[in-house]
């Protein structure tokens, strides 16, 4: 929620400082598995004091489990967190105690609709609503290309160059689905809101802000994308900034075997 003296400023009339998470729906990206990304992420939380907080990580309906106030071994219970693929919730459980008034959503696409994505197209998985998000027109080219790579990258090469189109549609879908929930969000609840998630969903270039700007582009929005010791992260976003790099084992051992 808003703090005291912001809304006092505001019924008086007077204008209210803005700083640079100053917007309707903030996007605060991240590398997953960097702590130092999420403390950053709890420290904008704390300051902009958002009526909700909105989570690539959580399903909607696994959102619905959120406990205000629990501590990490019980949350982590209640999200069946363990179980979800992520990194440890340590590094988490920070951002919902920044926020303790914050109402909690998931936005993360289930599996079925990302297996439907591949079978039936990306308009039919995300279904109403997917021309306005822009899901029912093709990428250009170029932009389809630079995807398709970053795909094969990612993956260590190792995916079916005739994969990669529909790896590319699930990561639209994605995008388009953080959008959707958090306007959805911030309608209800009149913002500001925030949402976390990985910094290639939170690039401007691409993801979830080109979505929800051509769907709402009355709704003012703020993106920041963490690099790691001056290394920028792939992408433009609206703010970087960077944090030490942490330890990491080579993702691709297993396929070089």
């Amino acid at each position: 929620m808003r703090s005291l003296v912001t809304l006092l400023l505001i019924s008086w009339g007077l204008p209210v400082l803005a700083g640079p998470f100053s917007a309707d729906i903030v996007v605060l990206g991240e590398a997953h598995d960097n702590p130092h990304h999420h403390a950053r992420q709890a420290e904008i939380v704390a300051e902009v004091e958002p009526a909700a907080l909105v989570f690539e990580m959580l399903t909607e309906t696994q959102a619905l489990a959120y406990i205000p106030g629990a501590d990490v071994a019980t949350l982590a219970a209640a999200f069946e967190w363990d179980i979800s693929g992520w990194p440890d919730f340590e590094m988490y459980h920070p951002i919902f105690a920044a926020a303790p008034d914050a109402q909690v959503f998931g936005a993360a696409v289930p599996r079925t609709a990302a297996r439907q994505a591949m079978t039936d197209g990306l308009a039919s998985a995300f279904g109403s609503g997917a021309e306005a998000y822009g899901l029912t027109t093709p990428l250009e080219s170029t932009e389809q290309e630079a995807r398709e790579a970053l795909q094969m990258t990612a993956h260590c090469d190792a995916l079916p160059e005739d994969i990669l189109p529909a790896m590319v549609d699930i990561q639209r879908l994605r995008d388009a689905q953080l959008a959707k929930i958090a306007l959805k969000v911030f309608e209800l609840t009149g913002g500001p809101v925030i949402v976390i998630t990985g910094n290639g969903h939170a690039r401007t270039d691409w993801g979830m802000p080109v979505y929800l700007k051509r769907s709402a582009p009355e709704v003012s929005i703020t993106a920041l994308g963490q690099g790691e010791a001056g290394v920028a992260p792939t992408g433009t976003f609206d703010v970087v900034e960077y944090t030490d790099s942490i330890e990491r084992e080579d993702p691709c051992l297993a396929f070089k075997s």
